[in-house]
């Protein structure tokens, strides 16, 4: 399945379920990095699983802020051979910098095509994470950026990173807190080994939320 303007790919396996969009760059990647030596990104919000398949293969994860032209900028300054965002976006430098459904497509039945293998069973082959994502409302006027600031100070005994909002690492996920430009809002996606898990980390952020405000 691909988006109206055909820049993002979400494949549907032979017994009707999902692959899931988060995996459409991870499985692309993987074929990738078996035939070229290389680095890899994907965008903040996107799922750990591309660093997983990338580190298994020798290479360097790097993370961008969310949005195409983010993920571009750092695929050109540390030489990645792939990237993309979790949305389904890939993006093959190879071809051109841009996110490009058909050039997913090509890449994901070629990969199927030369292991012999079905749909699920590759899927299966991959780390194992979910992604929930949710959005906190705040009151007009409140000072996000402190907010933010708050938080990141609060976990500073995580890895914490702030080249987009504030993202803490977790040994087994991640939670990212971006602001709304338009509403006042934090958007706060989690990834962890299971729905309940994400949904665990997200919800201890927004406890903290609470108290800081």
């Amino acid at each position: 399945m691909v988006d109206p303007d055909v820049d993002r790919l979400a494949i549907v396996n032979e017994d009707g379920t999902m692959f899931g969009e988060e995996y459409t760059l991870v499985a692309v990647a993987d074929f990738i990095l078996q035939n070229k030596k290389g680095n890899t990104v994907s965008n903040l919000s996107s799922s750990r699983a591309l660093r997983d398949i990338t580190e298994k293969y020798g290479a360097n994860y790097f993370a961008s802020a969310v949005g195409e032209v983010n993920v571009v900028k750092s695929m050109k300054e540390n030489n990645a051979v792939i990237g993309g965002e979790g949305n389904g976006g890939v993006i093959y430098p190879d071809l051109h910098y841009g996110r490009d459904a058909l050039v997913g497509i090509a890449l994901f039945l070629t990969y199927l095509a030369k292991i012999g293998e079905t749909c699920s069973s590759l899927r299966k082959k991959y780390p194992q994470y979910t992604i929930v994502k949710n959005k906190m409302q705040l009151t007009p006027g409140l000072d996000v950026d402190k907010v933010l600031l708050a938080v990141k100070n609060k976990f500073a005994s995580h890895e914490v990173i702030t080249i987009d909002g504030v993202k803490i690492e977790y040994e087994h996920g991640w939670v990212h807190l971006r602001k709304s430009n338009t509403e006042p809002i934090i958007r706060i996606y989690a990834e962890s080994k299971d729905v309940e898990s994400a949904n665990k980390l997200a919800n201890e952020i927004k406890s903290e939320i609470q108290k800081i405000i």
